[in-house]
C-alpha cells in the first residue's frame, strides 16, 4: 500500500463536470493498493495519515497532524501509483489490486480514519475524476508499507 499525501488549504473533488467532493485545510491523499494488501496495511496507513505532524506550528515549525489543525482529508485511490515505467514507456499495473479488492481496502482505510477523528471526504472509486486543489508549501509526503 502507497499513499502521496499534499497539504492543502483547500479541494475539489468532481466527475463529469457535477462537484462530488471538498475540502478545507487538510491533505489530499492518493491511495494506491498493491495486491496482496491487506486490513493491517491499511490501519496503518490511517494511522500515519491521522498522526503524521505535517502542519506548521505557532513557531513555523512543521509540529501538527491533521487532527491537531481540525483539518479534512480527501481521500482518492489511484492504482496509478503502483505503474511500473521501467521497461519502455508505456506504465505497467500488474502490482495494482484489482478493483473490488483495491476498492474495498480503501474504503477501510477511510473508515478507519473516521474512527480516529480525521474527517473524510472521498472520491468515486474507478470513476474518471478532476480535482482542483490549492497545495500548501507545497508539502507532499509519500510514503508505502
Amino acid at each position: 500500500m502507497k499513499f502521496v499525501a499534499q497539504r492543502v488549504v483547500c479541494a475539489r473533488l468532481s466527475v463529469n463536470g457535477q462537484p462530488v467532493s471538498e475540502i478545507g485545510r487538510g491533505l489530499v491523499v492518493y491511495l494506491g493498493v498493491r495486491t496482496g494488501d491487506t486490513k493491517p496495511q491499511a490501519e496503518k496507513c490511517a494511522e500515519k495519515l491521522a498522526h503524521l505532524r505535517i502542519f506548521e506550528d505557532g513557531a513555523g515549525k512543521m509540529n501538527l497532524s491533521v487532527l491537531d489543525t481540525g483539518g479534512e482529508i480527501l481521500l482518492v485511490s489511484q492504482f496509478t501509483l503502483y505503474g511500473d515505467c521501467s521497461r519502455g514507456h508505456r506504465p505497467s499495473f500488474t502490482e495494482a489490486e484489482r478493483p473490488e479488492p483495491a476498492k474495498a481496502l480503501y474504503e477501510y482505510a477511510g473508515e478507519r480514519l473516521e474512527a480516529l477523528g480525521v474527517p473524510v471526504k472521498y472520491g468515486v472509486f474507478g470513476a474518471d475524476m478532476r480535482i482542483d486543489q490549492q497545495n500548501d508549501g507545497p508539502v507532499t509526503i509519500v510514503f508505502e508499507l
